[in-house]
């Protein structure tokens, strides 16, 4: 007998890497090159046993990216859609980070391509209407006003050392 409800299951996160000074402010894309074949989408990944949803996206950055984030935000917002095979409505936080556009990026297995795009033309390439409302959202809260110094995340220090490693060497 199938369940007369739908769950809700918060077991990912989504990261938005932006860059504000650019000319025209810009997001990182990148193109899957597995599940979602083609499809342009941010970071975003699943949670980990005893790894809370900050640390996750850190680690998910790192994966995709091969960058060590020095920063990290709380959008103080959720994408949510449902997912029809597992009749389940799928809800992740949104985390964002600042990063310049000329920083060297090294993409993952999941992905073939990369690209900064701005936020016009990242909206006409992304596949699902969630992903648009929260970069309308991401627009509206972090490139027209300054993102409120609520929402920053403290990183531990070590996090912060192993990316003033990384861009040293």
């Amino acid at each position: 007998m199938r369940p007369n409800n739908i769950p809700v299951l918060s077991n990912a996160v989504s990261v938005f890497l932006l860059d504000l000074n650019a000319e025209e402010p810009q997001v990182l894309l990148m193109r899957r090159a597995n599940t979602l074949l083609g499809a342009w989408c941010q970071v975003a990944g699943k949670v980990e046993p005893n790894e809370t949803g900050w640390e996750a996206a850190l680690r998910e950055v790192k994966e995709e990216t091969g960058l060590v984030l020095t920063e990290l935000w709380s959008a103080d917002l959720c994408e949510e859609f449902y997912v029809p095979e597992k009749n389940i409505i799928q809800k992740l936080p949104v985390f964002v980070s600042f990063v310049s556009s000329d920083t060297p990026i090294t993409i993952n297995e999941e992905h073939d391509a990369y690209q900064w795009f701005s936020f016009d033309d990242a909206m006409e390439l992304f596949s699902f209407p969630g992903q648009r409302r929260v970069l309308e959202y991401l627009h509206a809260e972090f490139v027209t006003r300054k993102a409120s110094p609520h929402l920053r995340i403290e990183l531990p220090t070590e996090q912060n050392e192993e990316a003033s490693d990384a861009m040293s060497s």
